[in-house]
């Protein structure tokens, strides 16, 4: 072997040991701070039913209680997306429903599952969302007017009508309402972020705990 085939050979290797300590670094990093939350706590924070945006191995996970008919989830919507935008990969969204308004905020979440098992869940989310107060305006809830905004997303409103009651369906709500009671989730949204629950309320809080989480992850 040549000099220079040995002195390639030892920067191979020493960049081979650099990088396999850098993902054992960030790998170590991520898993102590995920084995700080209780387990009860971990399980009831991210179900396997349960949606997502954004890819499965981000460092940096947000759990969102969320309620269709809530006012402020709505309003949190849009700013919840840029903050998936502005980390990319880092981040991802999980959502947890929380009907918190009662039988019409369940409908909403059927309709959502519903357009899940049609592959039309973003769209459908989005116009229940978008049309919030058609059908759910200071608590006023008009349930004809959901289903309309459902169906005019391009939900088969023939195939809902059994998916909506479909035992996957009831068994994510009652497995979500449950997770709410372990958490003691009183209001939407509620927002954990790596399992740490966002103690004051505010848009500019929660970017400041994701990019906390974000910056500890090395991303």
């Amino acid at each position: 072997m040549t000099q220079k085939s040995v002195v390639i050979s030892v920067l191979a290797a020493a960049l081979a040991v650099f990088v396999a300590a850098a993902i054992y670094v960030t790998w170590f990093s991520n898993n102590a701070r995920t084995a700080s939350v209780p387990l009860e706590i971990a399980e009831a924070l991210v179900r396997p039913h349960s949606p997502t945006f954004g890819p499965d191995y981000a460092p940096v996970t947000i759990v969102e209680f969320f309620d269709p008919a809530c006012e402020t989830c709505r309003a949190f919507h849009p700013i919840v997306k840029d903050i998936l935008f502005e980390h990319g990969d880092a981040v991802r969204l999980v959502i947890r429903y929380a009907p918190l308004h009662g039988e019409v905020t369940e409908l909403a979440i059927r309709l959502i599952e519903a357009a899940r098992m049609q592959g039309k869940f973003e769209t459908v989310l989005e116009r229940i969302l978008g049309g919030q107060p058609l059908w759910a305006s200071h608590g006023k809830m008009q349930p004809d007017n959901l289903l309309l905004l459902a169906e005019d997303a391009g939900l088969d409103m023939v195939q809902a009508r059994t998916q909506t009651k479909s035992p996957e369906v009831v068994a994510i709500l009652k497995q979500d309402i449950a997770d709410m009671k372990t958490l003691r989730v009183q209001k939407t949204p509620t927002f954990f972020v790596n399992g740490v629950p966002l103690e004051q309320f505010g848009e500019a809080q929660l970017r400041a705990l994701v990019a906390e989480e974000v910056r500890a992850s090395g991303s």
